[in-house]
């Protein structure tokens, strides 16, 4: 026989608490004697420190906010206005092929800093007020 061939399932019972002196458990029940935590369904957490403000409460709390919302990646009209030719499509994946942005999986914001003379068309960008005002979009 080996051990892998055994069937029938070999546990340990729980220790049967509270059945009298004989067992080694009656009584008390191994919680002692009063208390708080000697009754049925007590429960304290563990940073309750007996009525004392807790840790948590008294040390300094972090001021600010960070968002979790990605920001999309600026870029200037005036390097438009070098880098493309007048009638050319501007969008994430041309503005990556020219290394004017990191990635084309991210968001990108057309600001108005400079003019444009040329006629570019836009796709899938988002742009700002003073961009639309001299494009006229």
């Amino acid at each position: 026989m080996k051990l892998n061939q055994i069937s029938k399932k070999i546990t340990n019972k729980p220790k049967r608490l509270g059945r009298g002196h004989g067992c080694g458990k009656g009584k008390t029940s191994g919680r002692g004697t009063k208390g708080q935590k000697a009754r049925a369904g007590h429960n304290i957490p563990n940073r309750f420190e007996g009525g004392q403000s807790s840790l948590i409460t008294r040390l300094p709390k972090k001021i600010g906010f960070r968002s979790i919302c990605e920001k999309p990646q600026t870029v200037d009209i005036s390097v438009l206005e070098k880098r493309f030719k007048d009638g050319d499509i501007v969008s994430p994946s041309t503005l990556f092929q020219k290394n004017i942005v990191k990635s084309c999986k991210q968001t990108v914001k057309i600001l108005g800093k400079g003019k444009l003379t040329k006629k570019l068309r836009f796709k899938q960008l988002l742009v700002s007020a003073t961009v639309k005002k001299n494009i006229g979009l």
